[in-house]
């Protein structure tokens, strides 16, 4: 069996690609040398695991034995992993979207120079035989070394017009001196409301994507309404009607839990059926807080069944959390997770098939491919057919499991993780599951140990190794994942992670003179752009969660470097969010952050007792404000809280700004001044 040089490579993605008879070489200065010196053009792409499209394009073409000699012969061909190296997607992705003019995604198929790694034509997807309007690849192949042979001088002189376009992409920034205001925040709330589906929730037509940041800002803005004279109502009906139709949609798995990657549809219905670690970490926290916001028994039974879902089927032995499920398994794309009528009926008593066909439509029209995709179309009569379904659901699992699974991704990525352990401690805080900080904690030390290594992060675990310079995103995400799990259970080497994880942002990755973090360390390989990325893709944007989070730890360790680097951020990116607030959502949140700054409790006390008053007040959705409980027991304590000491009881210190209250011994006494201080 032919095997190329991916076959030493971690990533499971590019370990599907080792067998090709594609001489496929990973990216790195072996593949580069080996493309100056044979002076030919560079065949990236770019693709990760769980992409139902990669798999076709790798079927297609690049087990092809025809087309696999073409590839070998006219180019140096390079196979990237964009989950291992986001750095290198972005820089092709924008590439991309110069060249063609059109969006991106993925496969993604950029030709570059070998002397300077410069794009000059590019793609998506492409088919073996030409369809659609697209050329066949392998005559795609042909002319395209063709031309890069007969322009090469052309080529070249597009260098410096590139790159002009490349610095183009990052806005110049604000003076150092200008005034933030809350223009931004009417901006999303009018843009969220122009945009939103008032029948089906969510925000577009199809495809439609669970924008979590976006629903997120609906909840903060009727709870900092709600008790004034006018709350706005309408920003409550947005989040909770996308909430509930995305719960009651095909986009979550109503079997197993856990939400699949978007719907191709406005109604939520047929989902593209792969599963990430990043939509289900963001969303769980989503719904967690929702469920504290309204109390809506369906928000937390669906954070619960995502947790759930996530710790049974994405949990690793040593406690981290797995990247992604295919949407592909053996029959097709989706195969694992819809039903035929008859396959239902046989699992089923007779009571038990009529309320499950009834619930989930198997009483309509088949709506996938001839079989059933599994969506609510109705409610259950009484609480009797309620636990009838639920135990439907149960059985049906059961016989699902027993079917050939999706194919995992295994590699632990730990900007991933950082999203999955902040929903998950938002859960336990929010449902009362202690189990649920259990796996938190296990998966913040996983990045801990293995991870974090001479002060600095790394980005991916796969097959027992460690690599890869980590990104802000890994940074950013992991200081917000640990001040979330320390509001949930405190542990002093957290904190010490938390802010050695700060100084280094500040350290190594923020633009000092215009504000903002690059997406890559001062000491990364240098590529052809280093980009300071603001706006939110298919993850929160970088720049939005370390502003964010740098707000909070700014207040929360009375550091005002960490206050004015989140300052410069918001800054640099003002006007960005004004022009378009809905696609920078994530720094429009930080912004609602830095003019609504978080009131700060500190309790101490015996553990027991401490705790107990943390729990009560983590019960209401207050997103302006941080708990840290902190028994008197707990060694190594930082220096800032030193002056919070505990006694007999709990006590509680109030902080808002720099100024702390005197001590609060009584609970009653600490909800008042909380309740009169807004």
């Amino acid at each position: 069996m032919h095997r190329n040089r991916l076959h030493s490579e971690t990533s499971p993605y590019l370990l599907q690609h080792a067998g090709n008879p594609v001489d496929w070489l990973p990216w790195g200065e072996e593949a580069l040398a080996a493309a100056r010196a044979a002076n030919k053009p560079i065949l990236l792409s770019v693709g990760y695991s769980a992409c139902h499209w990669c798999h076709v394009m790798a079927h297609e073409s690049f087990e092809d034995p025809a087309t696999a000699a073409t590839m070998n012969s006219l180019f140096v061909n390079i196979k990237v992993d964009r989950e291992e190296r986001p750095d290198i997607d972005k820089v092709y992705q924008i590439a991309h979207a110069l060249i063609t003019r059109a969006p991106g995604g993925w496969p993604l198929t950029m030709f570059l120079t070998p002397d300077g790694q410069q794009p000059f034509f590019g793609g998506t997807y492409f088919p073996k035989d030409a369809s659609h309007g697209l050329p066949a690849f392998r005559d795609l192949l042909v002319r395209v070394a063709a031309y890069y042979s007969a322009h090469r001088a052309e080529i070249d002189a597009q260098t410096e017009p590139l790159r002009a376009a490349f610095d183009a992409v990052s806005p110049p920034g604000e003076p150092a001196g200008a005034a933030l205001d809350a223009g931004p925040l009417d901006g999303a709330r009018a843009a969220l409301a122009r945009s939103f589906d008032r029948e089906w929730g969510g925000f577009g037509l199809a495809p439609k994507f669970p924008h979590a940041a976006s629903i997120e800002r609906c909840l903060r803005q009727w709870r900092a309404t709600s008790e004034s004279a006018a709350p706005d109502l309408d920003a409550l009906y947005m989040a909770t009607l996308s909430l509930t139709r995305m719960a009651e949609g095909g986009i979550y798995d109503q079997l197993g839990g856990g939400f699949f990657r978007y719907s191709v549809d406005r109604e939520w219905s047929i989902p593209h059926f792969e599963k990430m670690l990043y939509d289900n970490g963001t969303l769980l926290a989503l719904y967690a807080e929702a469920h504290l916001a309204t109390g809506e028994a369906l928000f937390g039974r669906v954070a619960a069944e995502t947790a759930d879902w996530a710790l049974r089927e994405m949990r690793s032995a040593d406690g981290a959390f797995h990247a992604s499920l295919d949407a592909d398994s053996p029959g097709g794309e989706g195969a694992f997770y819809v039903w035929d009528r008859a396959a239902v009926e046989s699992a089923l008593d007779a009571d038990e098939f009529a309320a499950f066909a009834a619930r989930f439509g198997l009483t309509r029209a088949a709506n996938f491919e001839g079989r059933w995709h599994l969506r609510v179309v109705e409610a259950a009569a009484d609480d009797a057919a309620e636990r009838t379904i639920d135990a439907a659901r149960a059985r049906l699992l059961a016989v699902r499991d027993a079917r050939p699974r999706p194919g995992v991704d295994t590699k632990i990525l730990t900007a991933w993780n950082a999203l999955m352990i902040k929903g998950l401690a938002v859960a336990a805080r929010a449902l009362a599951r202690p189990d649920l900080a259990d796996a938190a904690v296990a998966a913040a030390d996983f990045i801990a140990e293995r991870l974090w290594r001479d002060g600095r992060l790394l980005a991916v675990h796969a097959g027992g190794r460690a690599r890869f310079p980590a990104y802000l995103d890994d940074y950013a995400f992991m200081a917000d994942a640990l001040l979330e799990l320390l509001q949930t259970r405190w542990r002093s080497r957290d904190w010490d992670l938390l802010t050695r994880l700060a100084d280094v942002l500040l350290s190594h990755f923020e633009d000092p003179e215009v504000g903002g973090f690059y997406f890559t360390a001062s000491d990364h390989e240098q590529l052809l752009h280093r980009g300071k990325p603001f706006g939110d893709e298919s993850l929160p944007a970088g720049n939005g969660v370390a502003a964010q989070v740098l707000t909070k730890l700014g207040y929360l360790a009375a550091e005002p470097r960490y206050l004015h680097a989140a300052q410069r951020t918001l800054i640099a990116s003002f006007a960005l969010m004004s022009a378009q607030p809905q696609a920078h959502m994530s720094l429009v949140n930080a912004l609602d952050v830095h003019l609504d700054p978080p009131r700060v409790v500190i309790v101490r006390g015996p553990a027991d007792e401490a705790a107990a008053w943390s729990a009560d007040l983590s019960r209401l959705y207050a997103p302006s404000r941080l708990v840290i409980s902190i028994p008197d027991d707990a060694a190594g304590l930082p220096p800032v809280f030193s002056g919070c000491a505990g006694g007999d009881g709990a006590v509680a210190y109030v902080c808002t700004g720099m100024t702390c209250s005197a001590p609060i011994r009584d609970f009653g006494e600490l909800v008042r001044v909380l309740r009169d201080g807004g």
